[in-house]
């Protein structure tokens, strides 16, 4: 929950550059440049995302609670729209259908916003969950859910189906579930655990089930935040604490050749 994980999906659909260190030469692949000034939004920054139209919304602007739409070409923001009942979302996120999505992490709910009108509904509670935080959502409008506990450093990861409003466990006992993502072909699941510095790569089946648990990658330092895929299974990790987002490979290397893999010589788009 840092300002630097707004740079995840600043690339998705502008292209900013982003920071990632090289193992080889000791040189970030990307640079980046600041967007907005210093605290237009309150410590819980997160969940930085674009809609189709190209616009852009950055939860807790000014103060906690709210949807923030920022301006790309002059950092300027405004309120989009101010959550009810005290909650506080971290995470954004579109279905098809052009909805967003918001992990609510006081509430333990996840909340929808209808674009047109503006209007914040419940699309599922729980009292099972932890403190929603983030979640992605596939070509079916599934939904995958990480539910960190931080008081013990635990966690837990939840399916969402469309149109059922029971979330199904996939996995409990896990350490501090957070950034979450599916590869580009939605055949991967990769969750992280924060406080633990590892990322676990799972097998999605067509039902949305989650099976063959491998560790993917781990660091021997700082957290993980927020992670997003470009096109080409390239995974962008937010370093929490460390200010850097580390460059994985589909393999899991941080230094796959000297640069990610990648089709072509621009800049792989990130998955939003």
């Amino acid at each position: 929950m840092r300002k630097y994980i707004c740079l995840l999906a600043m690339t998705a659909g502008y292209g900013l550059p982003l920071m990632a260190q090289q193992k080889n030469t000791n040189r970030p692949v990307f640079e980046t440049r600041d967007l907005t000034a210093e605290n237009m939004f309150s410590v819980n920054i997160e969940g930085p995302n674009f809609d189709k139209a190209g616009n852009f919304y950055v939860v807790n602007f000014q103060q906690d609670g709210t949807i923030g739409k920022i301006n790309t070409k002059t950092g300027a923001g405004e309120i989009f729209v101010t959550l009810p009942d005290s909650s506080v979302a971290n995470g954004i996120h579109f279905n098809s259908k052009g909805t967003m999505f918001l992990p609510d992490f006081i509430r333990h709910n996840v909340l929808t916003i209808d674009m047109k009108t503006k209007k914040v509904g419940v699309y599922v509670h729980s009292d099972q969950f932890n403190q929603p935080n983030d979640l992605c959502i596939n070509s079916k409008d599934q939904i995958f859910v990480t539910d960190p506990k931080w008081a013990s450093n635990t966690g837990q990861i939840w399916r969402i189906d469309p149109g059922h409003h029971t979330p199904i466990l996939l996995e409990g006992n896990m350490g501090t579930t957070n950034g979450i993502e599916l590869s580009p072909d939605e055949k991967i699941l990769y969750v992280n655990e924060s406080v633990q510095r590892k990322i676990w790569k799972y097998k999605v089946d067509k039902a949305g089930n989650i099976s063959r648990k491998t560790l993917f990658a781990s660091f021997p330092d700082f957290g993980f935040d927020g992670m997003k895929c470009d096109k080409v299974g390239n995974l962008y990790v937010a370093r929490w604490g460390k200010g850097v987002i580390a460059v994985l490979s589909p393999t899991g290397k941080t230094d796959p050749g000297g640069t990610p893999q990648r089709k072509t010589m621009q800049q792989p788009g990130i998955r939003g």
